[in-house]
C-alpha cells in the first residue's frame, strides 16, 4: 500500500476517536487548566507515546483474531473491570480535591510519565483500533503488513496529537469559561468511565 494512504487512514481514524469525549482528552482539558498548555503538550505526548504501540497491536490483532471472536470477549472483560476501577480512583480523587482551589504547577517529565500512565489505562484504544483496521480490510482499503502497520501508527499517532494539542489550546484560551467545569472534572471523568463499564458489561451479559 502507498505509505501516504496509510498515514492518511491513520490520522482519519484516530482524529475521529480522538475528538469523541472520553477522559484521555476530558484530561487534557483538566492539565491545560490547572498546570498550562505547555505541561498539557507533555501530557499529550505521553499519549501520543503509548497510541503509537496500541495502533501498530490494534492493527496486528486485526489481520489475526477477525476470525476469532472469543478472544475480543475476553478483551473486553478485563477493560470492563479495568474501567470500574478507573471509575472509582476518579470519584476518589473528585471527593479529596473538593476543597483544593489552587492552581498547581506539575513538571513536565511528570505531566509525560501520567500521560503515559493513563494511556496505558485507556482500554478503548487498542479494540478501537481492531475494530477499525477490520473494517477497512473488509471494505478493501487497508492490507496489513509490518510497514503498513507502521505507517498506519505514525499517523494516526499524528492525528491523536493534534486533536489532543487542539483541546489544550482551546482550554487555555478560554479558560475562565471552563473554571467550574475544571472543578467538576474528575467527577465528569468518573461519570464517564462508569457509564462505558456498566455498558460494556450489559453488552457481555
Amino acid at each position: 500500500m502507498n505509505f501516504f494512504t496509510c498515514l492518511l487512514l491513520g490520522f482519519v481514524i484516530a482524529a475521529s476517536g480522538s475528538i469523541v469525549p472520553s477522559f484521555l482528552n476530558i484530561t487534557v482539558v483538566k492539565f491545560s487548566l490547572k498546570s498550562g498548555r505547555k505541561s498539557a503538550l507533555y501530557l499529550i505526548g505521553g499519549f501520543a507515546t503509548v497510541l503509537f504501540f496500541q495502533a501498530n497491536i490494534g492493527a496486528y490483532l486485526s489481520s489475526v483474531l477477525m476470525k476469532n471472536s472469543e478472544y475480543i470477549t475476553n478483551i473486553q472483560k478485563i477493560g470492563t473491570g479495568i474501567l470500574f476501577l478507573i471509575s472509582i480512583y476518579f470519584f476518589r480523587l473528585h471527593f479529596i480535591s473538593r476543597k483544593q482551589k489552587i492552581k498547581v504547577k506539575i513538571k513536565k517529565s511528570k505531566a509525560y510519565l501520567h500521560g503515559i500512565g493513563m494511556s496505558l489505562l485507556n482500554t478503548f484504544a487498542i479494540p478501537f483500533y481492531f475494530t477499525s483496521i477490520s473494517f477497512l480490510i473488509v471494505l478493501g482499503y487497508f492490507e496489513y503488513s509490518f510497514l503498513n502497520g507502521f505507517y498506519f501508527s505514525v499517523g494516526s499517532t499524528i492525528g491523536s496529537f493534534t486533536l489532543y494539542a487542539l483541546y489544550a489550546t482551546v482550554a487555555s484560551r478560554i479558560e475562565h469559561k471552563l473554571t467550574f467545569i475544571a472543578t467538576k472534572m474528575d467527577f465528569i471523568l468518573g461519570c464517564l468511565t462508569g457509564a462505558v463499564a456498566i455498558g460494556n458489561l450489559i453488552y457481555l451479559l
